[in-house]
């Protein structure tokens, strides 16, 4: 009986911990290693590179050049994905899930990001309110 006590609470510790992450991280790091700044001054999504890296909240941010990581350094929230990273429709909906560089859109100044581009379509024909549901959302889904 210990032993399964023991497991469940491994395994909650780590769901809770988890949920705690305020950026979304794979193994190349926030946003899977592309730059955070290209979204908004080449209107594409660019990889980082390994030269020209910056942790912030917790992650690594890779840049496409020093010029683009000193721009997010002065300003990181102006720059950093809305919802840490995580996909916009999920928090939206009230759960957090990974997010794809290539499905992006910028809205009002702020980059968002989704899973998928059938998952964009569905954010996109509800955007204006998921964006309220999911900055309402976020407090609770992810300790900052």
């Amino acid at each position: 009986m210990r032993t399964i006590t023991s497991i469940f609470l491994i395994i909650f510790s780590f769901i809770v911990t988890a949920q705690k992450n305020p950026i979304y991280t794979s193994n190349d790091g926030a946003i899977k290693g592309y730059d955070p700044v290209a979204y908004f001054k080449k209107g594409e999504p660019v990889k980082g590179s390994e030269s020209f890296k910056l942790e912030w909240k917790g992650a690594e941010w890779l840049f496409s050049s020093q010029e683009n990581l000193e721009v997010f350094k002065a300003e990181p929230e102006k720059y950093a994905p809305q919802f840490g990273g995580y996909c916009a429709y999920a928090v939206g909906n009230g759960y957090t899930y990974e997010s794809s560089p290539m499905t992006w859109r910028i809205v009002d100044g702020k980059l968002y990001l989704n899973y998928s581009k059938g998952i964009q379509k569905k954010w996109e024909a509800a955007q204006g309110e998921l964006i309220k549901k999911a900055e309402e959302n976020w407090p609770r889904l992810v300790e900052e």
